[in-house]
């Protein structure tokens, strides 16, 4: 876009609007000058993205007035309640509260990790999103979304830390950090951007199920094969969001011993591999696996799972 008397599109010519409106600031306006006892600054307002409000609202300081003054305790105890009257009619609702604490769990993450400020702003908007779809509530902590949107920002920016480092500065577990992050990534619709946490979960469940079930290799490899294709399934079709991916990755390993031939695993042989690595229950793996079954389903039919993932790695 270009401006002049006409905001005109570059690339096709199309008149936006026909008024050249000036953004910057304005010198008749917002000019220095000695107003009382001190200098007059550019007065515009800087917003930040880690802030309810975006820091368009009042800012109380409690040590000094306007000009650098000292505060006489009679007037810090006066702004002192005036800055929490403030902050009353600031926030809302109880959600706004809430996501200003998220706001600065995700400010202080990024200053632990010594990322740039972008990340955080990154960070928040995704916080902001997970708020606007409801995603907190229930087992989904806002502490937990905070840590997942930084690292699901770190992925997006290519500046990407670990989920463990990012849980050493949560303040929830690292189970929890993973599945917020997945469940960011699978609501918000960033399975084609972000790679997913816990890569390696479909993997850690078919080792485990081979050391304690003495599963053949053939039979281990063609189960770790179909679920990881199942588990990515699973994500596209947002099946349990706010689980850790490796109980969602257990489901998918059990319906991908379902979907062929042999069945040489049982639903509590599954949960108990799962369960060494995160604990989860037979019920559990059985609900999200008939979930993995019913997508595959609605989404192939009844063709064959293995020919499926055939073509699709060829």
């Amino acid at each position: 876009m270009r401006e002049q008397i006409e905001t005109v599109c570059a690339a096709c010519g199309l008149v936006v609007d026909e008024d050249a409106l000036s953004r910057g600031m304005s010198p008749s306006v917002h000019k220095q000058g000695e107003v009382g006892n001190g200098p007059v600054e550019w007065s515009l307002e800087t917003t930040t993205a880690l802030r309810v409000d975006s820091g368009l609202h009042t800012t109380f300081f409690l040590g000094s007035d306007g000009y650098g003054n000292s505060l006489t305790k009679a007037q810090k105890d006066k702004f002192g309640r005036l800055r929490m009257r403030h902050k009353r009619f600031q926030m809302e609702s109880k959600r706004s509260i809430r996501l200003n604490e998220g706001l600065r769990d995700v400010q202080m993450i990024v200053g632990n990790l010594g990322l740039p400020g972008f990340v955080a702003t990154d960070a928040a908007a995704l916080l902001k999103q997970a708020s606007e779809s409801r995603l907190p509530g229930g087992r989904m902590a806002w502490e937990a979304l905070a840590a997942g949107a930084v690292y699901v920002a770190t992925s997006q920016t290519g500046l990407r830390r670990t989920t463990e480092e990012v849980a050493v500065h949560a303040k929830t577990s690292h189970e929890r950090v993973c599945a917020a992050a997945r469940k960011l990534r699978c609501e918000l619709g960033l399975v084609g951007e972000v790679p997913p946490t816990q890569a390696w979960a479909v993997d850690a469940v078919v080792e485990t199920l081979g050391e304690s079930q003495d599963v053949e290799l053939k039979a281990c490899l063609e189960l770790r094969r179909v679920g990881e294709f199942l588990l990515e399934l699973a994500d596209e079709a947002c099946i349990g969001p706010g689980t850790p991916r490796v109980v969602v990755g257990a489901a998918a390993v059990y319906a991908a011993d379902r979907l062929t031939e042999g069945k040489t695993v049982t639903q509590a042989a599954v949960a108990e591999a799962a369960s060494a690595i995160v604990p989860t229950s037979t019920g559990v793996v059985a609900g999200y696996s008939r979930e993995v079954y019913d997508a595959h389903t609605a989404r192939y039919g009844t063709r064959d799972v293995d020919a499926v993932v055939t073509g699709r790695l060829a």
